[in-house]
């Protein structure tokens, strides 16, 4: 394929390349196994000296064709779908750590990777500090130990939506000789590529703008090619050193830049599962297909929600980038300046009774645990998706008690602006 496309065209053209006679859509494999002619084949594909597809958790023609996709929207060498969001989080930091080893984490991510990072690695004996994005460099790098491994932000915080400063995050992880792993979920590549600033390794949950229908859950781990893991080898033996699982290979000298992605594939797949289904992939791909063409339709619904609840005076606060005196205002422009996201943070005056009210009391727009699909949706993550969570780690993760998290989708702004209105009338 042609090289230097842009983001609109590979959202439509990459990933599937039909030859000669071959289907133009991408076609759905729903099988297992892959029949090969001799032994010595299949053999050589088990060393990974030869590629190709012998069973599909380790790799499946349609799976890899959408990984190759969203590999080129984020200008990544390769890409690795996983059965979820949380699913790509927990691989893309368990490839490169193991029991005894710790990470660096915005406080301000999404519940379900607060609890992953906090709760359930601890128990695999890797250890999870929270930092506030907003501290001074100076501040973070006192999280940093002798076994930190990697930094990990979200590019807009779910549910809270703060802009993550890409660029000072990547100048502490790489000061301090790791790789910066930033969540791109809610920007999607076509409003923000991390690679461009310094990131090494993007995460997804497809589940959201990128399926954009609300069809299928999945997740996708992208490698920028960048990070030296040779250069600190001390610090990543499971890419730099002999893999005795695969003969002795060492991951960076038999794939170079391939190698985070290829251990990915190859040993974690190989023994914890977590694929995606054929099936789910093709209808990810369909999702890809017009991304670039919702994500504008969400950002320019938003900024109008945005502006109607910043002027309203049942509206307590307000945060969304895309308000000129938002504290994200500046982060936003410098990395999103063709728009942020459709998922907005604000509260109302009263109590929690007044949110529940609210949310009740709107008609066409529903109350989902989901969010950055087509259809406008509401949730109260205190009550829902933080629920687990205690005041404390509440307040630690940035989650005011009465935030209420609208993703806007992409129906009439007048049909969404009007269920708003009706539904605040009635509080």
């Amino acid at each position: 394929m042609k090289k230097n496309l842009k983001t609109s065209t590979l959202c439509v053209q990459a990933g599937w390349e039909p030859k000669n006679g071959e289907p133009r859509v991408l076609p759905i494999i729903q099988s297992t196994t892959f029949k090969y002619d001799n032994s010595e084949e299949m053999a050589m594909l088990f060393d990974l000296k030869k590629e190709g597809f012998f069973y599909t958790r380790l790799q499946n023609p349609t799976n890899d064709a959408v990984a190759k996709k969203i590999a080129a929207l984020e200008g990544g060498v390769g890409a690795m779908l996983t059965s979820s969001g949380q699913a790509a989080n927990f691989y893309a930091v368990f490839n490169i750590c193991e029991a005894g080893d710790h990470i660096i984490a915005s406080n301000e991510i999404y519940g379900g990777t607060f609890n992953l990072f906090g709760v359930t690695m601890k128990k695999l004996g890797i250890e999870c500090t929270f930092v506030n994005p907003e501290s001074s460099e100076d501040e973070i790098q006192k999280a940093f130990k002798p076994n930190t491994k990697l930094v990990f932000g979200e590019t807009i915080s779910n549910p809270g939506c703060n802009v993550l400063d890409i660029e000072k995050f990547s100048r502490i992880a790489h000061k301090n000789g790791v790789p910066l792993l930033v969540d791109n979920t809610f920007a999607t590549p076509i409003n923000c590529r991390p690679f461009e600033w310094g990131c090494d390794i993007v995460t997804h949950s497809t589940t959201k703008y990128m399926d954009g229908h609300a069809t299928s859950v999945g997740g996708a781990i992208v490698d920028s090619g960048n990070f030296n893991w040779d250069a600190y080898a001390d610090k990543f033996p499971g890419l730099c050193t002999p893999d005795e699982s695969y003969h002795g290979l060492t991951y960076t000298k038999a794939f170079g830049k391939l190698a985070y992605i290829t251990k990915l594939v190859a040993q974690l797949m190989r023994d914890l599962g977590s694929i995606p289904s054929p099936n789910n992939s093709f209808l990810l791909n369909l999702g890809l297909e017009t991304l670039h063409l919702r994500v504008p339709q969400h950002c320019k619904n938003a900024q109008k929600v945005a502006e109607f609840l910043k002027d309203d005076t049942r509206v307590a606060w307000i945060h969304y980038c895309g308000l000129k005196d938002d504290k994200c205002y500046e982060l936003g422009q410098k990395y999103m300046p063709n728009g942020s996201c459709g998922v907005i943070a604000f509260g109302l005056k009263g109590n929690r009774d007044t949110a529940i009210k609210f949310m009740d009391s709107l008609e066409m727009i529903n109350i989902v645990t989901h969010v950055a699909d087509a259809r406008t949706c509401v949730l109260h993550p205190a009550s829902h998706t933080h629920r687990q969570l205690t005041e404390k780690q509440l307040k630690a993760a940035g989650i005011a008690p009465d935030l209420i998290r609208i993703s806007v989708g992409i129906e009439n702004i007048e049909d969404i602006l009007d269920d708003i209105k009706q539904a605040l009338d009635k509080i």
